[in-house]
């Protein structure tokens, strides 16, 4: 798939709803103080990495394995941030870079995803915000099982109890595990509904995960 044609998706009705779903839930559960920096872990084609620049609060780098990907992010810039081409098993950054950090189902596509976790821990120093796909969520049935379909193909789905175990032993704190889009389908029922939804339901397709980083004597 071409970097264009995936971002086109999040200009559509339905990706619009659901990447400002998600984006909501990122910033609610990370926190950012104006002047922080914060790393995009993934940014793929800087969707996120935008809408945080956007924001106004933070200083914002994406990082993406993808050249090309990172390229086009650079492309739509929208103004206040700087991408880089990496891996998230090995950034590139000195120990407690950034302020902030998060990765949005970039993560499900990494094969050691615990490495990726401490690496995001390591360049951080106040707090994080992972997104993740949720395995027991509608959208896993429509697009997830038997190795994933289209954009999902080879992702690595997620329960909470999971989620939690890949932190255990990790200098975090506060952990929280939320989740948002209730109803995949991004219409106008489910976006009605969605607010009386996500604080309960248990099949919501995002499940993001934020904590605060534990300082480490050097």
């Amino acid at each position: 798939m071409k970097p264009a044609d995936y971002d086109a998706w999040y200009r559509a009705p339905r990706g619009a709803w659901i990447g400002e779903q998600e984006f909501r839930l990122l910033r609610a559960m990370l926190g950012p103080r104006p002047g922080e920096t914060l790393l995009d872990v993934g940014c793929g084609t800087g969707y996120f990495t935008r809408r945080f620049a956007a924001d106004g609060e933070c200083r914002v780098t994406g990082l993406d394995i993808d050249c090309s990907w990172a390229g086009y992010a650079a492309s739509q810039s929208a103004g206040n941030e700087a991408y880089v081409c990496g891996t998230a098993i090995e950034l590139p950054f000195r120990n407690g870079t950034f302020d902030l950090a998060i990765s949005v189902a970039a993560l499900c596509f990494v094969t050691d995803q615990r490495r990726g976790i401490q690496e995001i821990l390591r360049v951080t120093k106040r707090r994080f915000a992972i997104g993740l796909l949720h395995r027991r969520s509608l959208l896993y049935w429509q697009k997830g099982r038997s190795g994933g379909k289209g954009a999902y193909r080879g992702a690595r789905w997620h329960t909470e109890s999971e989620i939690r175990e890949l932190f255990a032993g990790l200098p975090v704190a506060n952990l929280q595990v939320r989740a948002a889009v209730a109803l995949p389908a991004g219409g106008a029922f489910a976006q009605s509904m969605e607010p009386l939804l996500s604080p309960w339901w248990p099949f919501a397709s995002f499940i993001a995960v934020a904590g605060d980083v534990v300082p480490q004597s050097n």
